[in-house]
């Protein structure tokens, strides 16, 4: 054990289990507002923060060189399993019937669970999405395992896998896993960086378990759990299974003063608790408009790069708040500024009556402070400037919660979360300016991982749904949300290719995405060049194949885009062939209105706008189909997905977002980011990127700089804004759940035994 002392001001205790170690500190008993003489303890709790993570241990923030990472993290292994250990490597997380028993699933079936359910097209389509089943083996001998979708924390119900299971075959001792994104989101236990994925070392108050204290983690399909159970005793908190919910209760605390100083960074706050608490933060409010506005006039991807006389395409309305995305040219309403947004940091903790009568001191970046009981809970809320969020950590002996109101506010991780798997947050500079980035890398080798394009209402390729019901209901460990989609017709716009079929053409040459099992990767602008062939050799270009980006000419629709199609614009004539022979061609009528069979054996051809391919195309015509991609090379890759533009190829910017049909003032805008990358090791990057240090999100060129400077070989915007998420063992990593718009698509990780 290892004592840091900060010359007087501040003495942090550590706790090593399983004896809690009580160390002298600076007491501040009184509430209210900071004095004088408590400054300097104020404003140390930034440099204890910044240095919690060797309180106990000199290794418990492990400054991992990439050497190291590598070794432990790509090996290509399988690890060995303990006899303590062999539930979790023999047998994946069972189901949980509304009785809390468990069950066993078939292999077709997918499990169903509330609130994330299935749809019945999913269950329908289950034999063409089989790599998105959950992992389900039979049981272990003991019956008497345990495990749910929900934690009931003091009340407060938290949408957190779990399981429990006897210590061993005979023990009447049981172990209680938690998932652990969920931990840290839902109870403030902070996950540390570390370079082993079965040990996780976590902080809380003064209860700090590192190196060979740290918690045993195991990686179970789609989630990462942690044995709480040592944990939950340090911290008092009583532990029970109650069918599908998970019961924990903290013993009960009480807020007894709040105090507040000025930082070089910002403003602190500091909250005093008699006993360590549970605290979640949350977001308060959505605010419109968005802190980066759109530009005038905005790229539209949805419509047509030439003009389309007589085309009536629905209109594209986008959320006002999501910067990447085009919006109908309105008038402009002059809307009151707005000052701020507000976080809520709600604390299980009962509030002194004295505080709430307290005023508190505001500033530039703290616009407002307010302390407000809500039952057993203490909401302490904080309007900020728009784009920053608080820093929220916990200190022990005393125990304290601070909120620091920073404009550098994420805390760096470096933590190995599964076999092939690491989570990254970390700053990125260019110039000047930070950039928060959050991200995986993944190495696609490692057995047991795959990758897949994953769709929110699959087996169709139309609907949204937000990435966290996407993730979970695919059964993926990890995602990010991926190509362009229409909001109104809710239908992709832009590559979706699976197992060889196109589920969605590429459109406007604009950049994708490419890969296999083996572990390789291609990222470049693609093009699907389709030409139909008449008897006399009359050759006619098919513009787009299923695809929902509509202009003058012909599209093609085969089975892949599903067994029907339904005219996207108005007066289209509809060309049904069979067998390699045009078997009817039919008036398409009014967009929307009327529905045509894809034939299983043929495709439907749609022309739009210039109808004068409908006289070769007469009923009984031969026709021949000839199809390629450019490059040539993404032909033999089996999954595909386009996003835009290409940043990165060989180590080199090459942006060109004019060659993928984006607009300059779409290119010059700043926004949150989403983007996928490949680095000199072979691995995926998959990465989120928010507003930099006191200001916007990066455009594209900064974009393609970040990713250059994280080692990307290659690399690719994917949609961004609002829709930007980035998902973990059932959580976001990147931000709050309800700040994250609907999306089409995304790319999957998977993870099996």
């Amino acid at each position: 054990m290892k004592r840091n002392f900060f010359y007087g001001r501040l003495i942090l205790s550590v706790s090593i289990l399983p004896v809690l170690a009580i160390v002298p500190s600076l007491l501040w008993n009184q509430p209210g507002r900071a004095q004088p003489g408590e400054m300097g303890g104020l404003i140390d709790a930034s440099s204890s923060r910044q240095g919690m993570n060797s309180l106990a241990d000199s290794e418990s923030r492990l400054k991992v060189t990439s050497c190291t990472i590598v070794n432990k993290l790509f090996m290509n292994r399988q690890d060995a399993c303990s006899t303590r250990d062999e539930f979790y490597c023999g047998t994946g997380i069972l189901p949980v019937l509304e009785n809390g028993a468990t069950s066993q699933l078939k292999p077709t079936e997918i499990l169903t669970d509330s609130p994330l359910e299935r749809t019945s097209a999913m269950r329908q389509g289950i034999h063409s999405l089989s790599e998105y089943k959950f992992l389900t083996q039979s049981l272990p001998p003991d019956s008497r395992i345990k495990q749910g979708r929900q934690v009931s924390l003091n009340g407060r119900i938290l949408p957190l896998s779990w399981t429990q299971q006897p210590a061993n075959s005979t023990s009447g001792n049981f172990r209680t896993w938690i998932a652990d994104v969920g931990l840290m989101q839902g109870a403030g236990v902070d996950l540390l960086s570390s370079a082993d994925s079965t040990k996780q070392p976590v902080q809380w108050f003064s209860v700090s378990l590192t190196g060979v204290q740290s918690l045993a983690a195991r990686a179970t399909g789609p989630y990462r759990y942690l044995d709480v159970t040592d944990f939950a005793r340090l911290a008092g908190w009583e532990i029970s299974a109650d069918g599908n919910i998970l019961k924990i209760t903290s013993q009960t605390a009480s807020v007894t003063g709040i105090r507040q100083a000025e930082i070089e960074s910002g403003d602190r706050i500091v909250v005093d608790i008699d006993r360590p608490a549970p605290w979640q933060v949350n977001f308060v409010n959505k605010p419109i408009p968005s802190p980066t506005p759109t530009p005038n006039p905005p790229d539209d991807p949805t419509k047509p790069a030439i003009p389309l006389p007589n085309l009536r395409a629905a209109p594209n309305l986008e959320t006002p708040d999501d910067p990447t995305k085009p919006a109908l040219p309105l008038p402009i309403t002059p809307a009151a500024p707005i000052a701020g947004q507000e976080w809520s940091i709600a604390i299980d903790a009962k509030v002194d009556p004295a505080l709430l009568q307290e005023t508190f001191q505001t500033s530039q970046q703290l616009l407002s402070l307010k302390v407000e009981p809500d039952g057993a809970q203490t909401q302490v809320k904080v309007k900020i400037p728009l784009g920053w969020r608080p820093q929220v950590f916990s200190l022990g002996n005393p125990n304290r919660l601070v909120i620091d109101i920073r404009p550098d506010s994420l805390l760096e991780k470096n933590i190995v979360w599964a076999p092939g798997v690491l989570w990254r947050q970390q700053y990125q500079n260019l110039g000047t300016d930070r950039f928060p980035v959050v991200w995986l890398e993944v190495n696609p080798r490692q057995a047991g991982v795959k990758i897949r394009p994953i769709l929110s209402n699959p087996p169709t390729d139309q609907g949204t749904a937000p990435l966290l019901q996407t993730a979970e209901v695919s059964g993926a460990a990890a995602a990010i949300n991926a190509g362009f989609f229409n909001r109104i017709n809710r239908l992709a716009l832009g590559a979706i290719r699976r197992d060889n079929k196109w589920l969605s053409g590429p459109i406007l040459n604009r950049g994708a995405i490419a890969w296999n099992d083996r572990g390789e990767f291609a990222i470049d602008r693609l093009t699907l060049q389709e030409t139909v062939i008449t008897p006399a050799n009359q050759l006619l270009p098919v513009s787009h194949l299923n695809s929902a980006y509509v202009q003058p000419g012909i599209g093609r629709y085969n089975s892949d885009w599903g067994t029907t199609y339904t005219p996207l614009s108005g007066n289209e004539i509809v060309v049904t062939v069979a067998g390699d022979r045009v078997v009817s061609q039919s008036p398409g009528g009014a967009a929307g209105t009327t529905t045509f069979p894809i034939p299983a054996n043929g495709y439907i051809l749609a022309l739009r706008a210039d109808l004068f391919p409908a006289s070769e195309l007469s009923i009984g015509t031969l026709l021949r189909l000839e199809t390629n991609t450019f490059p040539a090379d993404f032909n033999r890759f089996p999954y595909i997905l386009g996003g835009g533009p290409v940043l990165v190829q060989n180590s080199q910017v090459v942006l060109d977002a004019k060659a993928e049909g984006f607009s300059d003032a779409f290119v010059r805008q700043t926004a949150i980011r989403s983007a996928i990358g490949r680095n000199a090791a072979g691995n995926l990057l998959i990465v989120a990127v928010h507003n930099r240090a006191g200001g916007a999100g990066p455009n594209f060129a900064e974009l393609a700089q970040i990713l250059q400077q994280m080692g990307a070989v290659d690399a690719l915007n994917l949609d961004g804004g609002s829709s930007t998420s980035l998902y973990l063992g059932g959580s976001l990593l990147d931000r709050p759940p309800s700040t994250a718009a609907r999306v089409h698509n995304a790319i999957g990780i998977f993870i099996q035994p």
